[in-house]
């Protein structure tokens, strides 16, 4: 993800379903957009080597969604992380994708354990979650007064 994809990230952090699920991260310019790029993706890509990634539709290059690895302070592992648009939904793209950023976390990275994240409700994402191999371990929250999350985890070797 570079700053050229601003005016995407201003759209997929605005979606309603974004909002719910994940929460307003105050980006409404596309200067905020390219800040949200810079102090989020590009500086985890710097410190870490890894990060979200812009998910494009293999046809035509089409922004999608964003799939990556995250890592907070309030996790001992790494998590994954992805949002697409609502209108590709349902096409298997986020698996695709999700399953290319484990694979890659595990294979290339070394990680040994992949985690995941996702707010109670949010049925698709746990569906996704479990087709990639990931098992619902417990309640925790990121940090002390955000809402409880469930956090899914698997230590499988097996790139999954």
């Amino acid at each position: 993800m570079t700053t050229d994809d601003a005016p995407f990230i201003l759209e997929l952090v605005n979606e309603p379903s974004w909002l719910h699920f994940i929460g307003d991260r105050g980006v409404r310019t596309m200067e905020d957009a390219r800040n949200y790029i810079r102090n989020g993706p590009i500086e985890m890509y710097t410190r870490l080597g890894f990060g979200l990634y812009l998910a494009e539709r293999k046809e035509d290059g089409a922004p999608i969604g964003i799939c990556g690895l995250l890592k907070r302070d309030s996790l001992e592992d790494a998590d994954i992380g992805f949002a697409l648009v609502p209108r590709f939904w349902g096409e298997g793209y986020a698996y695709e994708s999700a399953s290319a950023v484990m694979a890659y976390g595990k294979q290339v990275l070394g990680l040994k354990r992949i985690v995941a994240v996702t707010s109670t409700g949010n049925e698709r994402t746990v569906r996704l979650l479990e087709k990639l191999g990931l098992c619902f371990e417990r309640m925790i929250r990121l940090s002390g007064d955000a809402d409880e999350v469930q956090l899914f985890g698997s230590d499988r070797s097996d790139g999954r």
